[in-house]
């Protein structure tokens, strides 16, 4: 995949501290209510990610331990299913910088996949602004980093954390994470915007059949980085309990709890979502910019993305057991105040959903995401662009939330795409 730096929240909360009165119409829900939920729900959505992530991680140990088609297969599932809770915890990255400082450790994107392991040659040689581009640490004991000889003879999760993630201040060297796994179960998509997803062969781990080389070294990175990614989700599962630093932070002051609820809908809704990850692949029709790109499981991603925004308004969570959550809701501070906008906003994240359930059907029935947004596809392009149109018009009517609530004023996240296509073509 071509460079590019994973998208950092820039939020600014700049009057964010008008206080909440709490009249007599919020009697029955106080935003201090409303945002203890919330912390609530961030611990149920976190633990829901690292018991998906820990059955992952022991798939991958039945594929290391005795590689086959039907152990591949249930790895790459348990990734998929990994994802689900995942992405819908993503809208409590922006406006909570502790979330957000610690998300590129387990969910950044692009990747040059070739630091990790072997590529096509379509893939190239080099790249201008990334000299480990094709550094291939599973067939190299020794690489270079910044000029320097760096020993890479084992590949542990310290070494992946600390010296390989962002090696070289490149943010397309993405080493750990939810992506770097998936390339190692899937390897690369090499069919553009025709059909199918990557196809690693499950022999590259069999160490009596080995296809590719080092089939011991590739089961040890993603080993290790399965286990980065078991203890990273484990962190905030620990900053979201009732005594966590994120919980703290977020229950401090209940009106900046509630701007920082805002801040998540809006800036996942607008600048993340339907710019970077949607808007800016249909300006390309560049499959390479989609999330989850070598497993084509991206529709599923937005539509959990999506779903969270919806969650973080109506205090509703089904948990990976079935069981669902409900508790004082930003809806409901809303609903009393002004009837009609909550209505407005409810109407509006539920015609996303519907928007999005379509480009999920088409992806399950007709064609990937990545051919929804080739050249050509008008049909598919209209799909994906309908979602794109629902997530800005629900942020439209976030702001006027924002506004209805005293909060001030709340920057949130752009998107070239969205706001200066042209700057995307130069």
């Amino acid at each position: 995949m071509r460079p590019t730096s994973p998208l950092r929240a820039t939020l600014a909360l700049l009057a964010a501290t008008t206080a909440f009165a709490v009249t007599s119409a919020w009697a029955d829900t106080t935003p201090a209510e409303v945002v203890k939920y919330y912390a609530e729900m961030a611990e149920a959505k976190y633990s829901d990610s690292l018991a998906t992530a820990e059955k992952l991680d022991s798939a991958i140990d039945a594929l290391i331990a005795t590689p086959s088609e039907e152990t591949l297969e249930a790895a790459k599932a348990a990734w998929i299913a990994a994802r689900v809770p995942y992405q819908q915890s993503e809208v409590y990255r922006f406006g909570n910088p502790i979330v957000d400082d610690w998300e590129g450790k387990v969910n950044a994107w692009p990747l040059d996949e070739g630091l990790i392991d072997y590529v096509d040659a379509s893939y190239g040689s080099e790249s201008d602004s990334n000299s480990l581009y094709v550094a291939n640490v599973i067939a190299n004991p020794s690489i270079k980093i910044n000029g320097e000889e760096v020993d890479a003879s084992k590949i542990t999760p310290d070494f992946l954390a600390n010296t390989l993630h962002e090696a070289g201040e490149v943010e397309a060297n993405v080493a750990t994470g939810y992506h770097a796994i998936e390339f190692l179960l899937w390897g690369q998509d090499l069919n553009g915007t025709g059909p199918g997803a990557g196809n690693r062969p499950y022999t590259d781990y069999d160490t009596a059949n080995c296809t590719h080389g080092n089939c011991d070294r590739r089961a040890d990175y993603l080993k290790s980085a399965s286990t980065l990614l078991v203890s990273d989700l484990k962190e905030m599962v620990d900053a979201w309990a009732p005594e966590g630093e994120a919980t703290k932070t977020v229950e401090a002051d209940p009106s900046q709890g509630i701007s920082t609820i805002l801040t998540g809908m809006g800036s996942l809704s607008y600048g993340e979502l339907a710019g970077e990850r949607m808007k800016l692949g249909v300006l390309l029709h560049d499959p390479e910019e989609e999330h989850d790109c070598f497993s084509d499981n991206t529709h599923a991603s937005h539509y959990n993305d999506a779903l969270g925004i919806q969650s973080a308004y109506t205090g509703e969570y089904t948990r990976a057991d079935g069981t669902k959550m409900t508790g004082p809701s930003l809806s409901e501070l809303v609903k009393a105040k002004n009837p009609e906008l909550d209505a407005e906003m409810q109407a509006k994240l539920t015609a996303t959903m519907d928007a999005m359930s379509a480009m999920v059907k088409r992806a399950e029935t007709v064609e990937a995401y990545d051919q929804m947004i080739g050249e050509g596809n008008d049909e598919g392009n209209a799909t994906v662009q309908a979602a794109i149109d629902g997530l800005i018009d629900q942020t439209k009517t976030i702001e006027r939330v924002i506004a209805s609530l005293d909060l001030g004023t709340i920057a949130l996240e752009g998107s070239d795409s969205l706001d200066n296509p042209n700057a995307v073509f130069q």
